[in-house]
């Protein structure tokens, strides 16, 4: 079925445009065009966006847990419909169901419930992210250490035997041998540094092991210090890596990010949500690790004090973006969208307006509030 997206402020390239629509066909963008183009009139549906913004959909690519479901204890694809439907209501098209730190047959178990979610279509779940557990006592956040270890071969073959999506690693590089790190990139995995202690020189070598990317960038890593440029410095310096950053007011302060938007080519830098259970629930508690965490005005600690993730949803990331680092709209919207399919290497299908891609939007009001969302032409 053919539909027509119009009346929108559409963000189609550099910036929104008012002077064209979008033809959608069998789940796909088949052209941005005049609104008196002779193609739109065998359109089967019209749909009026009332002048909203037209972005495209936004890519998540650290999910904790959503509609009050945590992956960790929620291996099934049941549980990932439920995470997935809590996060599209803020704009959430596409995301990575991140699973924390846990032992081998919940990560297997998790790995299965991805693909077999892939398998059944369930939209918006594009991969799985595995955040540990090969990463550093000294930098573990609310992880537990005690699941802690370095992958031998064996383990190495389970954690990248997803064959239907996209597999994301965070481990910290000083704990994990530079040819193990080679092996899970040569399987397809996409690696990031996360949760490491690790200095300059080690990231270094990570990096040129393979590691492209950096989880929740300056939260859970060593500092840049004068003469210690650590984790954050070697992230900053290094022109072809990605860095995530949770733009919650809480997790990094605004200056910092700024900092990192300054030292980072353009795109470089996209937006996560870390986001625990309670996005999309109405219930601000969960479980992990045998410990009820508890949100508290919007804050998720434990009960050590440590940041256990975020309770931030993707549109509100995007105003933040805008209203704390004074970034203009488009650009939050591609830090939303296009700067995290880049990363996952699926940047030509997925994260712009534009003939080829898939139809995943989402509409926003005048004051930047979700009005509905389609993934692959279908409308929530």
């Amino acid at each position: 079925m053919k539909t027509v997206l119009r009346n929108g402020r559409i963000l189609a390239g550099e910036d929104f445009r008012d002077d064209v629509a979008v033809l959608i066909d069998d789940g796909r963008i088949v052209a941005l065009a005049a609104a008196d183009d002779p193609q739109l009139a065998a359109a089967d549906e019209v749909v009026d966006l009332g002048g909203g913004w037209l972005m495209p959909g936004f890519i998540d690519v650290q999910v904790n847990g959503g509609g009050g479901v945590l992956f960790n204890n929620r291996t099934d694809v049941e549980a990932l419909r439920t995470m997935m439907a809590g996060h599209r209501r803020y704009g959430t098209t596409g995301m990575l169901p991140t699973l924390i730190s846990d032992d081998a047959g919940v990560m297997a178990r998790a790995l299965q419930a991805i693909r077999d979610a892939i398998a059944a279509q369930v939209p918006g779940v594009l991969g799985i992210h595995l955040e540990g557990p090969y990463i550093a006592p000294a930098r573990k956040g609310t992880h537990d250490a005690g699941k802690f270890r370095v992958p031998d071969a064996d383990e190495v073959q389970m954690v990248t035997s997803l064959d239907n999506g996209i597999t994301l690693i965070t481990l910290a590089p000083e704990r994990v041998p530079a040819a193990t790190i080679q092996q899970m990139v040569a399987n397809g995995a996409i690696v990031a540094a996360g949760h490491t202690a690790a200095t300059y020189e080690e990231i270094r070598a990570g990096l040129d092991a393979g590691l492209t990317g950096f989880t929740h960038l300056y939260n859970a890593m060593s500092p840049l210090q004068g003469r210690d440029p650590g984790t954050v410095g070697a992230a900053l310096e290094d022109a072809g890596s990605w860095c995530g950053v949770i733009v919650d007011g809480v997790h990094v302060h605004p200056a910092s990010l700024r900092v990192a938007l300054a030292a980072k080519p353009r795109g470089k830098v996209f937006l996560v949500t870390d986001a625990m259970p309670m996005v999309g629930s109405d219930n601000p508690a969960f479980e992990l690790y045998g410990e009820v965490i508890t949100a508290v005005d919007g804050v998720v600690r434990n009960a050590a004090g440590a940041l256990a993730g975020s309770a931030l949803d993707m549109v509100t990331a995007v105003r933040n973006t805008v209203k704390l680092l004074g970034l203009p709209l488009a650009e939050a919207a591609r830090m939303a969208s296009t700067y995290p399919a880049q990363f996952l290497g699926l940047g030509d299908r997925y994260g712009q307006i534009a003939a080829g891609y898939q139809a995943d939007f989402v509409l926003l009001d005048r004051d930047l509030q979700v009005q509905a969302t389609w993934i692959a032409g279908q409308r929530d």
